[in-house]
């Protein structure tokens, strides 16, 4: 660097920005500057971290996941009423202690998820999340003893798809296979008599054949709606928390105990993920993969079906886990619509082959200006949504009916502020004035950095 650019920069520094911790890490040497990057691990006095978690709470938490695993814990639990906070909390636990390991076999087999064109990331990052979900969420359910005949069928398709979905993160299988393995799965549950009951008995076969139809439409729906929505850092593990979170709360309101542990099992699983895949500061270290993303959607469909949830009344029933799953259903039907109305897809394969940023959360984060707005947003109306489907316990039928027409309502008016947004934010970058990338005046280049474990000199690109 010339000396005048090295003038200016330490005059910078040593006005306004004389504190800076930028400029701490400044130092100069063979008149050329350079910033010095500390390595975080214990020889320099900082904090041990696992993964970006501090060694202080991840240890806690791993010795406390151990202790309720033991019987006398587990029945003092029990015993107390409080059995579905043991069951959150082992499947917290155990998800939450996984991930260190599980990030380690994937990055020794190289599971990794790569950039590309299509994708938001910008550096290769581990899949394999969802294996510490899914161990968390067997963990506690069999350590709590939560077992029956029909849920047998559940937790065997999903061990199922849950086995294709990371050989597809370990090597990329067609979206025909993968569907045709969904089908699979969805007939085993069918087949254990977890169906729908949309449309009344009365009509005979054509009851029989449409709610056997729709349920499989909801199933395979909802799994790959949850799967387009493993496109952000912390979206999919998130939504999954928050949706189990209601089931849960609807579950225990109608009296479905069984119901509402295997919810409170998915909500711990995804809760003890998410401290590595969503960081308000920083970069998710690990993503959920297909063996994540799909197996949560699949398992909370599947639960959707399985539960009651209003007493003799079909519509509230059916109206209740519409209103918590509307955001995949909105988005679905949406980016379909869509896709067809504009030419993109023409038939039903170029449909399920079809990966683009057209999705509700690439819109809200065009329209945000930012990710975590629009993951952050995205959680609020959920939210928002499953507490109407709370408020329905008590509900008439017309109320029902009111409360999706309200949800339609508000996934309307916010694709139009969305749209609205992104029309602006272009219209601006359009008049905004030219910048020069390099200053007349002053040399900029970027700037290497020094190891100070090691003293070595680092050239950025």
């Amino acid at each position: 660097m010339q000396a005048g650019s090295l003038k200016l920069i330490n005059s910078h520094f040593n006005g306004a920005m004389k504190s800076s911790i930028f400029a701490d890490n400044l130092t100069v040497q063979d008149n050329r500057t350079y910033r010095v990057v500390n390595r975080r691990d214990g020889n320099h006095g900082l904090k041990p971290r696992v993964l970006g978690i501090s060694g202080y709470l991840y240890v806690p938490l791993m010795v406390t996941t151990c202790l309720l695993v033991l019987p006398p814990v587990r029945e003092y639990f029990m015993y107390a009423g409080w059995r579905w906070v043991h069951v959150m909390l082992l499947s917290f636990g155990v998800s939450f202690s996984l991930n260190p390991v599980v990030l380690k076999i994937a990055r020794r087999f190289q599971i990794l998820d790569k950039p590309s064109a299509r994708k938001l990331h910008r550096e290769a990052t581990p899949l394999l999340g969802g294996v510490c979900v899914f161990i968390g969420f067997l963990a506690a359910l069999l350590v709590n003893g939560i077992f029956s005949m029909q849920f047998a069928a559940i937790l065997a398709a999903s061990l199922l798809l849950f086995v294709v979905g990371v050989v597809d993160d370990y090597r990329e299988i067609a979206a025909e296979l993968r569907l045709m393995v969904q089908l699979i799965c969805t007939a085993l549950v069918v087949s254990s008599g977890i169906v729908l009951r949309v449309i009344p008995a009365e009509f005979g076969i054509f009851a029989l054949v449409g709610n056997i139809v729709l349920t499989v439409l909801w199933i395979v729906g909802i799994t790959n709606a949850m799967n387009f929505f493993d496109g952000m850092d912390g979206l999919a593990a998130g939504l999954g928390a928050v949706i189990a979170f209601f089931l849960g709360v609807v579950a225990f309101q109608t009296a479905q105990a069984f119901v509402g542990w295997i919810a409170v099992a998915v909500m711990g699983g995804c809760l003890g993920f998410l401290p590595y895949n969503f960081k308000l500061k920083g970069h998710a270290v690990m993503f959920l993969g297909d063996a994540g993303s799909s197996v949560i959607g699949f398992i909370l469909a599947s639960l959707a079906v399985f539960g009651d949830w209003a007493q003799g009344d079909p519509v509230v029933a059916l109206v209740s886990p519409v209103l918590i799953f509307w955001i995949l259903i909105f988005d679905m039907v949406h980016i379909t619509v869509d896709r067809i109305v504009s030419g993109k897809v023409v038939n039903f394969r170029q449909w399920i082959k079809y990966v683009g940023k057209d999705h509700l959360h690439h819109r809200l984060a065009q329209a945000m200006g930012g990710r975590k707005k629009s993951v952050l947003f995205i959680y609020l109306m959920n939210l928002c949504l499953g507490i109407s489907a709370v408020a329905l316990r008590n509900a008439r039928p017309i109320d029902a009916v009111l409360l999706v027409f309200q949800a339609a309502i508000m996934v309307v008016l916010i694709t139009i502020l969305e749209r609205r947004g992104r029309l602006r934010r272009a219209d601006r970058s359009r008049r905004r004035p030219r910048v020069f990338e390099k200053s007349p005046f002053v040399e900029q280049q970027p700037l290497p950095t020094v190891d100070v474990a090691s003293r070595a000199i680092k050239t950025n690109p």
